[in-house]
């Protein structure tokens, strides 16, 4: 008996024909692919625009002839896929429809989602298989959160009578009324997790246009290493912090039935990628599985003695930051200090200035500054925890490079060290963890710079 793989094929393996044709062989080269979900089309180079975002763009300009001519380009992409294709498709049936949903202001939830809809209309065809509308199966309650439950079993139900197999559109899903409703950008991962679990796969393969995880940035480290293996947690600590590869909130829905996800390249098939499980299968000598990191931090910095005697001094705080919608990243703390961490975008100057004005309020601080452009890292890996002395030969290679840490921050699963450097010191200090652990002598280390 087979054992049923999920696969879903980022945009790049949508860009165009020739594209569609190397995904229809690596579908076709197993039987176990019964059931596929699709993105919508990528850029084909890097002056093109992603569908998604002409689409975008098509509904924000709905009621002007900009949007007819922004809808043009969108049209000529995928009618130029079916021709290339020599496929027997009506899409301009679909176009037309598509467009006069947009111009009539049906939202940008379903101008985004028209991208994936036609590109599962392609793939189908390509195929000779069942098209699978993801509004069907995939719910969203009232309030828009992801109905996870009542999804399952009814894509469980819709899946168990696909025969010969099915196309699905990521990406979306529809509200109680019927109307469409998206995930975040990135979110045909997320619907290709939920089809891996409603289909009881043993694998969810996640087909984009890299051989794998890296286990750093590859624009700020030259050639780093792969990861051969990480954990749902290594990947959640890494997506946070910028390793892009994977929609981080997938994870959650195979987490469920323990399915591994297999991160492979359409370009390069043959490369056995990077394997994403519950739990560590492989023997590693590794305390450290990657290193990810982003700029645009600001760190708010409150003083005041005897804070630690004065209860619901962190709430009210806390109170302050939820009265203005910010949201909190880290908070490290001390006896007599507490520091917040927070993306810069969301603290224009003038509400800075307010979230300041209301601390001094609420808890009379001794001192109240802010630390602008902060940048974060992560290093992440279940060995660290295991290894006496991670942690010191970390910032021995941030010293030894001349870095400065500003703010450190380790979790209580051990799983994780987060440090703040600089935004000036970011990619030098990548380069120095990097070179500690995973370049093993002086002469590779220089290389690598």
């Amino acid at each position: 008996m087979l054992t049923t793989k999920i696969a879903k094929f980022g945009g790049t393996s949508m860009a165009d024909a020739a594209a569609i044709n190397k995904t229809a062989a690596i579908i076709n080269g197993d039987p176990s692919r019964r059931i596929v979900v699709v993105s919508a089309p990528g850029k084909r180079n890097s002056g093109d625009e992603k569908i998604t975002d002409l689409l975008y763009k098509c509904n924000a300009q709905a009621g002007t002839p900009a949007c007819a001519e922004t809808f043009a380009v969108i049209a000529g992409r995928f009618r130029e896929i079916v021709r290339d294709l020599a496929l027997d498709l009506d899409i301009d049936k679909y176009l037309d429809k598509a467009y006069a949903d947009i111009s009539s202001f049906a939202g940008a939830d379903y101008a985004a989602s028209r991208g994936e809809y036609l590109s599962a209309l392609i793939m189908a065809a390509r195929l000779k298989v069942e098209f699978l509308d993801a509004a069907e199966i995939i719910k969203f309650k009232q309030d828009g959160a992801f109905d996870a439950e009542y999804t399952n079993d009814l894509a469980r139900a819709r899946l168990a009578g696909i025969i010969r197999g099915a196309v699905v559109p990521g990406f979306y899903g529809s509200l109680p009324d019927g109307s469409i409703k998206t995930f975040s950008r990135g979110g045909s991962d997320i619907t290709g997790s939920i089809i891996a679990r409603a289909a009881g796969a043993g694998v969810y393969e996640n087909w984009t246009d890299v051989n794998g995880f890296l286990t750093c940035d590859p624009r700020i480290v030259k050639n780093p290493r792969q990861i051969e293996e990480l954990t749902y947690r290594e990947l959640r600590e890494l997506s946070y912090m910028g390793a892009a590869v994977l929609h981080p909130d997938s994870i959650f829905p195979v987490r469920v039935e323990n399915i591994p996800i297999n991160i492979k390249n359409t370009f390069n098939p043959a490369h056995k990628g990077t394997m994403i499980v519950p739990r560590h299968g492989l023997k590693s000598t590794r305390a450290v599985t990657g290193i990810a990191g982003k700029k645009g931090f600001v760190s708010v910095f409150i003083e005041k003695s005897m804070m630690n005697n004065e209860i619901g001094f962190a709430r009210r705080v806390l109170s302050v930051m939820e009265h203005h919608g910010v949201s909190i990243e880290h908070m490290p703390t001390g006896i007599d200090t507490l520091s917040l961490v927070i993306e810069e975008k969301y603290l224009e100057p003038k509400k800075l200035q307010a979230v300041l004005d209301d601390i001094k309020a609420a808890v009379a601080p001794d001192q109240l500054d802010v630390m602008r452009d902060i940048a974060l890292i992560a290093t992440v890996g279940h060995g660290m925890a295991k290894r006496k002395g991670t942690a010191s030969r970390l910032f021995a290679a941030l010293a030894k490079d001349d870095i400065n840490v500003v703010m450190i921050d380790q979790g209580s699963s051990e799983l994780n060290i987060i440090v703040g450097v600089t935004s000036a010191d970011f990619e030098k200090a990548i380069n120095a963890i990097y070179g500690e652990f995973f370049v093993n002598t002086p002469a590779q280390r220089e290389l690598a710079k």
